[in-house]
């Protein structure tokens, strides 16, 4: 029976998610299954096949929020050194979770890795899937086994340089004209929107590698409880984070060099200049003159007016 604490507050969680800033496309790194095992007196199989049967609700969840498209990191280039027993079982359980996703008809599913890295099996079940799902007008799932960041954008490259090549352009040609977009074009995800939130479980606070290209500009969600235990309002609470953003205003603010400069700004805390965020910030002093002059910093993620 379930805690009703639990169910009113996951049913708080759902009327606080604004139906306009949901993340369009979530990237999950699925982390913590051997972690689960063990802490229960358990081996590294039993944690793999816990976090496979959580992927269903998950992907549940992902739907009944509206995200159009899922990134599942299952195993990455860096898992295919595992000791050879241990690889194989997880392959199988992977495979299995591959069969059962694709069997339920709900999401389409995507290979996104390098297949050629992977056994011939497991490589197979995932084009399998992709082509039993290709009619599929539902959520998108890119199943990421054998991915790595830096082999993505590797492979992109060497796909681009072989599309022009065919096309009879020439090196120098290539590097003239090469640009950002370019590149998306020929990445695993290519067409798709680049991930709006970023997921991590098992507390581990770092990407590893993920969607190194297409996450530049995610938000960041890192989850302390091991994957198999991820639950609703853990999702709820990660899918919360993009909110709108609140109107522009015009603020004037001091400078040493000139009597006013007027700064494009999203006011996020009463109506001072303290906890502002700043939008186009250049033309602000950037230099500390004193306690109650603004000094524009850029943080992590955008610039902010303090």
């Amino acid at each position: 029976m379930r805690n009703p604490l639990y169910t009113a507050y996951e049913r708080r969680l759902v009327r606080q998610l604004d139906p306009h800033s949901v993340p369009r496309h979530v990237g999950m790194i699925v982390d913590g299954n051997r972690r689960f095992a063990k802490a229960r007196g358990g081996n590294a199989d039993d944690g793999h096949r816990a976090g496979a049967a959580n992927v269903g609700s998950f992907l549940e969840w992902c739907e009944d929020a509206g995200v159009e498209v899922v990134t599942l990191w299952l195993l990455s280039t860096d898992n295919l050194t595992r000791p050879p027993r241990e690889l194989d079982l997880l392959l199988r359980i992977i495979e299995g979770l591959i069969s059962d996703l694709a069997s339920a008809g709900r999401w389409r599913l995507h290979a996104a890795g390098a297949l050629d890295m992977l056994p011939v099996q497991t490589a197979a079940a995932l084009r399998r899937a992709e082509e039993e799902t290709a009619g599929v007008d539902g959520l998108i799932v890119n199943v990421a086994v054998g991915y790595g960041g830096r082999q993505e954008i590797a492979d992109a490259v060497r796909s681009l340089l072989r599309t022009r090549a065919a096309e009879g352009a020439s090196l120098e040609e290539v590097a003239q004209e090469l640009t950002v977009e370019d590149i998306s074009g020929h990445l695993y995800t290519k067409g798709q929107p680049d991930p709006d939130t970023v997921i991590r479980t098992s507390g581990e606070q770092r990407l590893s590698g993920f969607l190194l290209w297409q996450s530049a500009h995610s938000e960041y969600y890192f989850c302390e409880v091991y994957w198999p235990e991820f639950r609703r309002v853990d999702f709820l609470r990660a899918a919360r984070l993009r909110r709108p953003a609140p109107p522009l205003r015009l603020l004037t603010l001091p400078s040493p060099r000139t009597t006013s400069r007027t700064c494009a700004v999203r006011a996020t805390k009463g109506d001072g200049v303290a906890g502002v965020t700043g939008v186009g910030c250049e033309s602000v002093n950037i230099s500390t003159v004193g306690p109650t002059r603004p000094r524009c910093e850029l943080t992590r993620r955008r610039r902010v007016l303090r």
